[in-house]
């Protein structure tokens, strides 16, 4: 409320400055909020590549697989899937964006030749490598998929948060700020003009001091002055 803060110019000269900083902070943030959502529309179109590109793998990794299957038999297929002893390697690191961290993933050893699977050129077959290759390019998409989706996320959270406080400095804080400076301008010439009024009361009330002094000195110098003589 207006009617808490004290009129006084150093309220006043503090209230300016709140004023000028929570401006700053306003155009900042504002300028914060449009520089993350043109970075998030980015990641946005890469996200829905990314989905499509994902949607696509898994299909067609699921009929690779299916297809081994019919033609290999499920024992084939498990054996073949059981044989494999290096395992993808997996390692995040972060990079910022607008100030956002967000997660990089690095993946290795992720796509295999055939001697690196495990089950060797003679107990695997074309079926069986296809699905591989298939499933290998998948885990792939879904790595990236990952990165993608969790920078999305941040990104959007970042928003949100720079958003709430863009609307506080602009529809709260800000609002309050100008109607105290308001109030305190409004008391402090309230404050003036009633000083001025009491000083042209004093000034006149002084004047008509004076006036009525010399009136009283000029009368007194009109008096007659009595003489006296010898025969008296």
């Amino acid at each position: 409320m207006a009617e808490d803060v004290k009129p006084t110019r150093k309220n006043l000269m503090e209230i300016e400055d709140r004023i000028e900083l929570s401006e700053r902070g306003h155009d900042t943030l504002e300028q914060k909020r449009d520089g993350l959502i043109m970075e998030f529309m980015d990641i946005l179109d890469q996200a829905q590549d990314v989905r499509a590109g994902l949607s696509q793998d898994y299909e067609t990794a699921q009929r690779k697989l299916n297809m081994a299957r019919a033609m290999e038999g499920d024992v084939a297929v498990r054996g073949a899937a059981a044989a494999l002893k290096e395992h993808p390697e997996i390692t995040t690191q972060s990079k910022n964006i607008m100030g956002v961290v967000v997660p990089q993933i690095e993946s290795s050893k992720v796509k295999k030749s055939l001697d690196e699977r495990g089950y060797g050129l003679l107990g695997s077959s074309a079926r069986i490598d296809e699905a591989a290759d298939a499933y290998e390019q998948l885990l792939e998409s879904i790595i990236l998929a990952a990165e993608v989706e969790t920078a999305m996320k941040k990104m959007l959270e970042e928003i949100e948060t720079t958003k709430r406080r863009v609307n506080a400095l602009e529809f709260k804080l800000l609002p309050d700020l100008y109607e105290n400076q308001e109030y305190i301008e409004q008391k402090l010439e309230e404050q003036e003009r009633e000083e001025i009024f009491r000083l042209k009361k004093i000034k006149a009330k002084k004047e008509e001091e004076e006036k009525a002094e010399k009136e009283a000195e000029a009368a007194e110098a009109a008096e007659p002055v009595e003489t006296v003589t010898a025969d008296d």
